[in-house]
């Protein structure tokens, strides 16, 4: 079914106790992902989004996808799909400004990875909202348990013992949707989350991120990299058609001016930047500015509730682990609700929903120390800290076991897998 026929679409009310077993509040690829995951387990599952699946695909962003995400979609059975339509990286180049000591990693470098079904040579991917979310969404479409009410708003939510209370509105009016277990995947601005008071640690950056499509002149040759700058980092990823997805963080200032200068004085000083690797520029997208935060949920789970993707923590952009971790957390959370519903366990107990805070809370808290960290080192222009970070380059260019674990982290493969991963 074409993804423009799911939408506009209203959830029939039913007759049970409960509407659905569980409801997903937001429908971007982490939110999709989990309800993807879930198709086979017998659970009926709603995404209660605000805008319609066509107009959620239509976001143009790209990001870099792990090689344990992939393996986690294809687990779902939508990597088919997508894998044509991405670019699959071979290497990765880091390197400190115009420093000559670049590091590169290739697919050797990752050794034995055990029985995981890991590819033979890819180090990574870039992919595109639009085929990640699409492709997600037309996998939801043959679910007979699966339900989009959209567009729709949460108006409120009561967590009651054996159930939460969604009320929400829709077409003009209000009605309430019961479900076992509520899911936020609604972002880093999660109205879900603070409204049921759950505190965040963290704090927000001096730098804001710039975030761009080019289209190169020589070939980027499947080359992700990352040139580290004292404003902050840039990350520079393959696209389809010899494009780059760029990431350019700088300070607020910087980065604000960065999206208002002179087109081609933009694109001189990014050629600059880039080291003229990419030969002549050209815009393929607007520059579109974000702000740039670290943030931690206190808690991921409550009775009723859980907080999956940005809504249960937000990282620094460099290495783009951001969204990998969100579908780490919906191939995690996934796992977790299947065996328990197996079981025959309330998938919306909170003894349930800890296995899942305790699995992916502190491996996140790795993926943000380790994000923070590299910011920190590399936008520092002391000289000990330059030459300690020079140091740590060389280490990563000539020590093995620290090429292995550096690579092992930015891939994802550190840490626990979901079972969906290893089929």
């Amino acid at each position: 079914m074409p993804v423009n026929q799911l939408s506009p679409t209203t959830a029939p009310l039913q007759t049970a106790e409960f509407d659905f077993d569980i409801a997903i509040v937001g429908g971007g690829i982490v939110g999709a992902t989990l309800a993807s995951a879930l198709k086979d387990s017998g659970l009926k599952i709603a995404i209660i989004e605000t805008q319609i699946p066509a107009v959620a695909a239509a976001k143009k962003q790209a990001y870099a996808i792990t090689l344990l995400s992939g393996m986690i979609l294809k687990g779902i059975g939508v990597w088919e799909q997508i894998l044509p339509q991405i670019t699959t990286f071979e290497q990765i180049s880091l390197c400190d400004g115009d420093y000559p000591g670049v590091v590169e990693f290739h697919r050797p470098d990752l050794g034995n990875t055990g029985k995981l079904p890991v590819p033979k040579t890819a180090l990574g991917y870039v992919g595109e909202h639009r085929v990640m979310l699409s492709a997600l969404q037309e996998s939801l479409a043959k679910n007979p348990n699966f339900s989009w009410v959209c567009p729709a708003e949460v108006v409120e939510v009561k967590y009651l013992t054996n159930c939460a209370e969604i009320s929400i509105k829709q077409n003009g009016e209000t009605r309430t949707i019961r479900t076992k277990l509520l899911v936020a995947a609604d972002g880093s601005r999660s109205r879900i989350r603070t409204e049921a008071n759950i505190s965040t640690r963290g704090w927000k950056y001096w730098q804001s991120c710039l975030a761009i499509t080019i289209k190169a002149e020589k070939p980027h040759k499947n080359i992700a990299f990352e040139r580290f700058w004292p404003s902050g980092p840039m990350g520079v990823l393959p696209l389809p058609g010899n494009r780059c997805q760029v990431v350019w963080t700088a300070p607020h200032a910087e980065a604000k001016a960065l999206q208002e200068l002179d087109e081609t004085e933009f694109l001189a000083l990014l050629k600059q930047r880039t080291g003229g690797l990419l030969g002549n520029l050209e815009l393929e997208s607007d520059r579109f500015l974000f702000p740039v935060q670290l943030m931690q949920s206190d808690r991921y789970v409550l009775p009723r509730l859980a907080l999956i993707g940005d809504a249960a923590h937000c990282c620094h952009p460099v290495g783009g682990q951001g969204l990998n971790m969100g579908i780490r957390d919906a191939g995690a959370i996934a796992q977790i609700l299947q065996q328990a519903h197996q079981k025959g366990e309330d998938i919306g107990d909170l003894r349930v929903l800890k296995r899942y805070h305790n699995w992916r809370k502190k491996e996140n808290l790795i993926v943000l120390g380790f994000t923070d960290f590299l910011d920190r080192l590399f936008s520092n222009t002391w000289l000990p800290i330059v030459a300690f970070r020079r140091f740590g380059l060389w280490c990563l260019r000539t020590i093995p076991p620290v090429r292995f674990l550096a690579l092992r982290l930015m891939t994802g493969l550190m840490g626990r897998p979901p079972k969906l991963a290893q089929n």
